[in-house]
């Protein structure tokens, strides 16, 4: 199979503090990659690395076969890649609707020498955006709350909206930092479904998750960090039953 994302010695400190210390490992395409690990282990900071928030030290990113290492995170959403976030993030005064149309690509009135000449062309930009925009808040079921204040959102339907925004990018792979944490149980089963269904439409994802329950329900491939490095890769019955693994990470009663 195919990889959809490599990483290869990447490596980042932090006032002198190693966060990550030589991480390598593959993301299949087409697959549900879970990546987990104690908390300190580095995985958020990974995140930011392959989505371009912050610069690594030393290593390389891949991506679909080219070299992305230190692009910058919009160069990345416009090649396929991207992500959400472990808390969601917004504009307080913005709508659902005005979020996920924040994220709509190639709006003409990006540019400042098209912005003046807003014509038919453009026009009709805008209606696909809203278009999509109002067909992904059906797919994920926040049509009846599209035009309220992210602010007045629970914090499950918050996290729908982050997925949202990753799909108005048109993802081929989408990098997810606990999008089930904090959220209802029944919410959790719908985000969950929601994930088997992209999967199956052929996005890629990896996601940060803690819940081994919904590891084993979702991922076909598992990466364990500790301590800024790969611990172990392989499936989640091969990792689980590593020696090391019930040590760093899920105790040795596991």
């Amino acid at each position: 199979m195919s990889e959809a994302l490599s990483v290869t010695g990447i490596t980042r400190s932090f006032f002198g503090v190693a966060a990550l210390n030589g991480v390598g490992f593959s993301v299949p395409q087409g697959s549900i990659t879970g990546l987990i690990g104690p908390n300190g282990a580095g995985k958020s900071t990974l995140l930011n690395v392959v989505s371009g928030l912050i610069t690594p030290d030393q290593g390389e990113v891949r991506f679909m076969g080219e070299t992305v290492t230190r692009e910058k995170p919009h160069k990345l959403a416009a090649r396929g890649l991207t992500r959400t976030f472990q808390v969601a993030r917004g504009f307080p005064k913005m709508s659902v609707f005005q979020h996920l149309m924040l994220y709509g690509p190639r709006q003409p009135g990006e540019s400042l020498w098209q912005a003046p000449m807003w014509g038919a062309a453009a026009r009709r930009r805008e209606e696909e955006l809203a278009e999509r925009a109002i067909g992904i808040a059906q797919r994920l079921r926040l049509s009846h709350v599209i035009d309220n204040p992210v602010t007045e959102l629970s914090g499950g339907q918050k996290k729908l909206v982050e997925i949202g925004r990753t799909l108005m990018a048109e993802p081929r792979m989408i990098l997810l930092d606990e999008p089930m944490a904090g959220v209802n149980p029944s919410l959790t089963a719908e985000i969950a479904s929601h994930l088997v269904s992209l999967n199956a439409e052929g996005i890629t994802l990896c996601l940060i998750e803690h819940d081994m329950a919904l590891i084993r329900q979702l991922c076909s491939y598992v990466v364990v960090m500790a301590q800024g490095r790969t611990l172990v890769t392989g499936s989640f019955d091969e990792v689980v039953e590593n020696s090391e693994v019930q040590e760093a990470y899920l105790g040795r009663r596991y």
